[in-house]
């Protein structure tokens, strides 16, 4: 783990706000889920990825497949990837 030199206070209600430059290159914006996790007196943050979400469109359905490599895809997704195969051809 590295340290970026960053410190926040936590306000009032408990929160601290994530600074601009972390939240862009990790790429985090309003709304995105995040986890939390403790391990010994650290407290770890991390950009939630849903398992079973499609790698094209994020969906997540029961109707999503898992590819080969691990990925899932849904069915509107495939949908788009084949049609952006075709127009590759």
């Amino acid at each position: 783990m590295k340290s970026l030199g960053i410190v926040r206070k936590v306000d009032h209600l408990g929160r601290i706000v994530i600074p601009k430059e972390l939240r862009q290159s990790l790429q985090i914006v309003k709304g995105d889920p995040i986890e939390i996790f403790s391990e010994d007196e650290q407290i770890i943050l991390r950009k939630y990825q849903a398992n079973r979400a499609c790698f094209i469109t994020g969906d997540i359905t029961d109707d999503n497949k898992e590819l080969s490599n691990g990925l899932f895809i849904s069915p509107e997704g495939a949908k788009i990837l084949l049609r952006q195969l075709e127009n590759m051809m």
